[in-house]
């Protein structure tokens, strides 16, 4: 994945199983912000990955196939995008359970998080704009061996106030935070691209 003459590929997925939640809308906002040079493509949804078990990981052969199928998509994207919400000041227990799965090796033994550069953006209606939520994930990704972005950070506060239902996507002040995000991720990999070659 070296060739700097094709798009980025980035993968993008919310941590809430709800279609219309805000961090879905946010990724479908960052999905028109993307830059040049990028392409940038909405994971459906994570609803179809269960509670995490080691029986269940022995019985199936690494997993369901909502997992082989979420892995897979992984491991083909030059980077991850990761919106999470944040609930009772904590990550969502839908995308650490997410994380979990994606951090066991696959059937063919390689571990799709390790290595893999991840940005982390968020949005809350409330006021505190997810913080804890994604300093957690952050903590979590970074022990799988992912590579978190460091910085920008975007933290999407009052997210009924920012987000117009008219248009389907947030304002432009949010989009152009949105793009900043992206811009340092896509210099970031190109980055680590080079340095790999």
């Amino acid at each position: 994945m070296s060739n700097d003459s094709r798009p980025l590929q980035i993968l993008a997925f919310a941590g809430s199983l709800r279609r219309n939640s805000y961090n879905h809308r946010l990724l479908q906002t960052a999905a028109l912000a993307a830059p040049e040079g990028m392409q940038l493509t909405v994971y459906d949804s994570i609803a179809d990955v269960p509670l995490f078990n080691e029986d269940l990981e022995a019985e199936s052969g690494g997993g369901t196939p909502g997992v082989h199928r979420l892995r897979a998509a992984v491991a083909t994207a030059d980077a991850l995008l990761i919106a999470t919400p944040e609930y009772n000041q904590s990550l969502p227990g839908v995308l650490k359970n997410t994380i979990d799965w994606l951090s066991r090796p696959a059937a063919e033994g390689k571990d799709v998080l390790a290595g893999k550069p991840v940005a982390i953006v968020g949005a809350t209606p409330g006021a505190w704009g997810t913080r804890l939520a994604q300093a957690q994930l952050r903590h979590a990704l970074t022990a799988t061996g992912s590579l978190v972005l460091p910085a920008p950070m975007l933290f999407v506060r009052d997210a009924a106030h920012v987000y117009d239902a008219d248009s389907g996507h947030y304002d432009a002040a949010t989009q152009k935070r949105l793009r900043a995000v992206l811009e340092a991720l896509q210099r970031w990999v190109r980055q680590l691209h080079a340095t790999a070659s």
